[in-house]
Formats: C-alpha cells, sequence, structure tokens
C-alpha cells in the first residue's frame, strides 16, 4: 500500500511505465484464472489481507483517479489505511472470481492515485508477488523495470510506503541487473527480492548472498 505524495510526470515517462503496468495485470489476470477455488483466502505477503482481498486492492487502484483518490480519504477521515479498507471492501465480490473480471475490465486503464507514477510499477511487483509467493506461483519479472520501482523505493521514506530506512547501512546489489546502492555490508540478490526486502516483506534466506545478507534479512523483518 503506497500513501499519497504530490506527483508530476512527464508522458515519456508514462509511455515507458504503463505498458509494464498493464503487462504485470495480464499476466497476474492469467496466473490467477487458474487458481484452485480453496486458495483465495490464502494469507497474501501483505499484513491482515488475503490474496482476494489484494486482488480487490488492485482493481480499486486501477479506477482510482485524483477526485475519487480525494473523495475516499474524506470518507476515510483521512486515515490512508481505512481508506484502502473501504477500497477493497467496494471492489471485493462475493466470487473471487468475479474480482477477478473486475480486474480484467480495468487492465488496461492509466488511472490511479495521485502518486509518483513509479509507484505504479512498486505496486503491480510487489502486489503481485504478495499474491503470487503464498500459492506457490512463480514469475519472471522484467529486472531493468524492477529496478525503477527498487530505486523509488531507496528514496522514499518508510512513513510514505517506501523503504529508505530499512536500506539504510547496506550495500545492495542487483545481481540480474548491475544495479547497487549504498555503502556498508555487501548484500546480493535478484532486484524482485531487494525490492520484496526494503519494502517490508519476508524473502527466504537463501535469495540474498554476501557478508550482510543475515543480518539485512532479520532487520527488514523487524522494521515496521
Amino acid at each position: 500500500m503506497v500513501k499519497a505524495l504530490p506527483f508530476r510526470t512527464s508522458s515519456g515517462a508514462g509511455s515507458r511505465i504503463w505498458p509494464v503496468v498493464h503487462e504485470e495485470r495480464r499476466a497476474l489476470i492469467s496466473d490467477l484464472e487458474q487458481l484452485q477455488p480453496s486458495l483465495w483466502q490464502t494469507p497474501s505477503l501483505c499484513p491482515d489481507w488475503s490474496v482476494h482481498d489484494v486482488l480487490a486492492h488492485l482493481v480499486d487502484t486501477a479506477k482510482t483517479n485524483r477526485l475519487g483518490f480525494v473523495g475516499s480519504l474524506i470518507a476515510a477521515r483521512f486515515d490512508f489505511d481505512r481508506a484502502n479498507a473501504l477500497g477493497v471492501a467496494r471492489e471485493r465480490a462475493e466470487d473471487p472470481v468475479r474480482t477477478l473480471d473486475r480486474l480484467k475490465s480495468v487492465q488496461a486503464r492509466k488511472t490511479g492515485p495521485p502518486v509518483p507514477l513509479a509507484t505504479r510499477l512498486v505496486e503491480a511487483f510487489i502486489h503481485g508477488e504478495d499474491i503470487r509467493r503464498p500459492v506457490g506461483i512463480h514469475r519472471t519479472y522484467p529486472p531493468a523495470h524492477v529496478v525503477t520501482a527498487l530505486k523509488y523505493q531507496l528514496k522514499t521514506s518508510i512513513k510514505t510506503g517506501g523503504g529508505k530506512e530499512r536500506a539504510k547501512g547496506w550495500r545492495l546489489v542487483a545481481t540480474d541487473e548491475g544495479f547497487s546502492h549504498g555503502s556498508g555490508p555487501e548484500v546480493r540478490g535478484p532486484a524482485i527480492v531487494l525490492l520484496l526486502a526494503v519494502s517490508g516483506r519476508p524473502v527466504l534466506p537463501h535469495e540474498l548472498a554476501g557478508p550482510g545478507a543475515a543480518s539485512f534479512i532479520r532487520g527488514t523483518e523487524e522494521t515496521p
């Protein structure tokens, strides 16, 4: 879940980011069309939300525009978590297949909350893994675009949905994209794993390597 920040974006950024977001939605739809009915209520990696809940959140944010975002915040008394919960309740159909149909209907939209456009990548990748990992679905994400999302999280405070504080004091190295950040004990791994870790999601010990890996994983799990 990403909290709101003022932003401006160029059409050039949009032309790079939206096709990736649309492809991630398409891929997630394809994966979830095969999901066993018993798995929809599996707890996701997103605290307190099931796989079905995260799907409903993705529908809600895809439908959101600036005016609607302000209206939802007012309805939630300017509580971001409550606004997200209301959005999930609004888009979560009784039958998960109907919720998936709702994502299909908004798959090509280019609207979202008034936050930096890079957050659309953050959401697509992180919530994609929030859903896939607990139900045993694997996806190979485009490393260059994952690094764009990772860079955003690394410069954004935890207070506004980022992971800047979690990364402090470590040298993070994306082994699939030639990207590194920070100084300190080295932590190496795929960009998607680093993105999940700095965003407060659990990762497996074998997914990261380097002298700082074990301590880094413990630290990201303990930081709220």
